[in-house]
């Protein structure tokens, strides 16, 4: 016994419409890159090393929500167009996350920062959220007014996970106030 279907016109007009909606996110995706590659400002290129101070919201999105603050040493080293970066991050749940990894600031004139970053770390729960593994990847993104003496102030939005290095990959989200002071000023005073 043989059974076929028939698709009528209704579902192909749903896979065109799903091909175009692909399509249209292609199309932004690459257009927002491009803007972004040319309102990329190398005058800056100058920047200094960073002490950044956060704050925030560590799982705001999920039932285990705690406080968040971390601290990280923003190096002014360049390797091409990214520069390396390292840091602590500790919950109101005790768990901590020690980490390093690459950043890019893309300018947007003289005052706004735009900072997406990728790192790896090792994470303990604590008393917080098991995220599934020791090995834990963040990627965030951040943006922020540089202020004078080039300290800048910020707010970013960041993602850890585990890349699916073990079943359990809940991962988190935190939404984070920054404070970034270059490093020189530090040691001056």
């Amino acid at each position: 016994m043989t059974i076929t279907t028939q698709a009528g016109p209704g579902w192909r007009l749903g896979r065109r419409r799903a091909a175009a909606r692909r399509q249209r996110w292609r199309t932004a995706l690459a257009g927002a890159a491009a803007a972004l590659v040319l309102a990329w400002s190398p005058v800056y290129a100058d920047d200094p090393d960073f002490l950044a101070v956060s704050l925030g919201a560590y799982d705001y999105d999920d039932n285990e929500g705690a406080a968040e603050a971390r601290l990280e040493y923003r190096s002014d080293l360049r390797l091409w167009i990214f520069k390396p970066f390292s840091g602590l991050m500790f919950t109101g749940d005790s768990a901590v996350y020690g980490y390093g990894g690459m950043l890019v600031d893309v300018f947007f004139g003289r005052h706004i920062v735009f900072t997406p970053s990728f790192a790896a770390g090792l994470y303990h729960d604590g008393g917080g959220k098991n995220l599934g593994h020791a090995v834990e990847f963040r990627s965030q993104i951040e943006v922020a007014y540089r202020l004078a003496g080039r300290t800048r102030l910020g707010v970013g939005l960041s993602h850890i996970s585990n890349a699916g290095l073990d079943d359990r990959n809940p991962g988190t989200n935190a939404l984070m106030a920054t404070y970034a002071v270059p490093f020189s000023s530090l040691i001056r005073h």
